[in-house]
């Protein structure tokens, strides 16, 4: 057999669909504290009242302002002037990034990854994505990193069905060279992209998000009617694509790896040796982005 039967397939789904449900929302001063953030009118310290809820944000924020300050006469120890140097899309990352990382720090066997590899993985495909998206200027590049570090989202909510299929999904990986994706979906009626968008619709991120999950895969089947997001799905899928070759994040998935070259071209890389030589150099940068989370 190679596929799970109909039935079982639609209970997968099912229960699926309910595990969504369990997935804890962001906390609401997140949410309130995003929402300011993408509020024109608002200013720094109506950002720094719904931040200051949290005190490693708080210290996340101040460590990283002093850091970008390097040489001032003075260190800065006020959340506002902070959240004013940073701007607010990179004080956005910084809450979004803490919040995700909750999510995603755990081992995931059905993947064969240990715990903190999944983290690694979609924080240096957010740094690639930035990355690229400054080299390219096909995409804003705070949009690009986000883009990144929620792509593979949805493998926290699929992880246990696929290491129910584990085998059936392997063996048809191998035996029939589709990629790892296309096998989970056929195998369990899902993938974990397809999981991943459903989950940033849920916590009502923009579409951009949701497209760059759902077909980082796929980056040459995206709707018509949402072509406007291809510049940040090619930028997500070429990052995840050049992370799987350098071994960074490399679980089951990482079969069969492909890197489509549309998205390449449509971003105007001419030179591929040179962005993944480049992308090498993030590895440092994450292992200490890594130990900063975990200060959280």
């Amino acid at each position: 057999m190679s596929e799970v039967d109909e039935r079982s397939k639609e209970l997968i789904k099912t229960r699926i669909i309910s595990k969504l449900k369990d997935i804890k929302s962001f906390p609401q001063f997140v949410l309130e504290t995003l929402r300011k953030l993408n509020d024109p009118t608002s200013n720094a310290s109506d950002v720094a009242q719904s931040l200051s809820r949290d005190e490693g944000l708080v210290l996340r924020v101040l460590k990283l302002a002093n850091s970008a300050a390097y040489g001032m006469s003075r260190n800065i120890s006020n959340i506002s002037e902070a959240i004013a140097l940073l701007g607010y899309k990179n004080v956005s990352n910084i809450v979004l990034a803490a919040t995700v990382y909750s999510v995603m720090d755990k081992g995931l066997s059905g993947y064969a990854l240990d715990r903190g590899e999944l983290w690694r993985h979609s924080l240096t495909v957010a740094y690639a994505s930035r990355y690229i998206a400054q080299v390219t200027g096909k995409v804003q590049t705070e949009d690009a990193y986000v883009g990144g570090l929620l792509h593979d989202i949805g493998k926290v909510v699929l992880n246990d069905y696929v290491r129910f299929g584990y085998g059936l999904i392997v063996k048809m990986v191998e035996e029939e060279h589709v990629p790892f994706p296309e096998a989970e979906f056929r195998v369990l009626g899902f993938d974990h992209a397809m999981v991943g968008a459903l989950l940033t619709e849920r916590w009502d991120l923009p579409e951009a998000y949701q497209m760059a999950v759902a077909y980082h895969h796929k980056p040459n089947e995206l709707p018509e009617d949402k072509l406007q997001y291809q510049p940040i799905l090619d930028v997500v899928s070429v990052a995840n694509s050049i992370c799987l070759m350098l071994g960074i994040g490399l679980g089951a998935d990482g079969l069969q790896t492909y890197m489509f070259p549309e998205p390449l071209e449509r971003l105007g890389i001419t030179n591929f040796e040179d962005l993944m030589a480049d992308l090498v150099d993030f590895a440092g940068r994450i292992a200490q982005e890594m130990v900063d989370m975990k200060g959280l």
